[in-house]
């Protein structure tokens, strides 16, 4: 391992993400959507995980393929998240959370809190105004 890497940056940074994936996955769960508390938190620790691992097991090669990758194999889950019926479609705001759950795991498995922590509040906010119909009507 690195020596600017320790066990404890390591675990701040897991936890971290589990926290803000869990504040966006809350948030779902709270009002019955697809990908709720546990999706969010596993995926934001996932990608947390995935991020570290790219950059500190493997301190010579490029950390942003993996983030890459990451983004890519989202995309995917996102799909299986997204409902057609007759005249409806169902889930996107559920697999566009997922994806930003994603980066905001990237985010912070790279060390970039600052970002992570503001994109959290920001997508919390346009959730929660959604639900309370301030921002997008009745």
């Amino acid at each position: 391992m690195p020596m600017d890497v320790t066990y404890l940056l390591i675990l701040k940074r897991l936890l971290l993400s589990v926290l803000l994936g869990g504040i966006i996955g809350l948030e779902r769960e709270v009002h019955e959507r697809p990908a709720g508390l546990r999706t969010n938190i596993i995926v934001c620790l996932a990608s947390a995980l995935i991020t570290l691992t790219s950059i500190y097991a493997f301190p010579n090669s490029d950390p942003t393929r993996i983030a890459s990758a990451i983004v890519t194999g989202i995309g995917f889950l996102g799909a299986g998240i997204i409902l057609q019926s007759k005249e409806k479609v169902k889930g996107l705001t559920s697999a566009a959370t997922v994806w930003v759950v994603a980066g905001i795991g990237i985010a912070v498995g790279s060390g970039f809190y600052f970002g992570a922590i503001i994109t959290t509040l920001i997508v919390f906010i346009f959730l929660t105004l959604k639900k309370l119909d301030v921002f997008f009507g009745a």
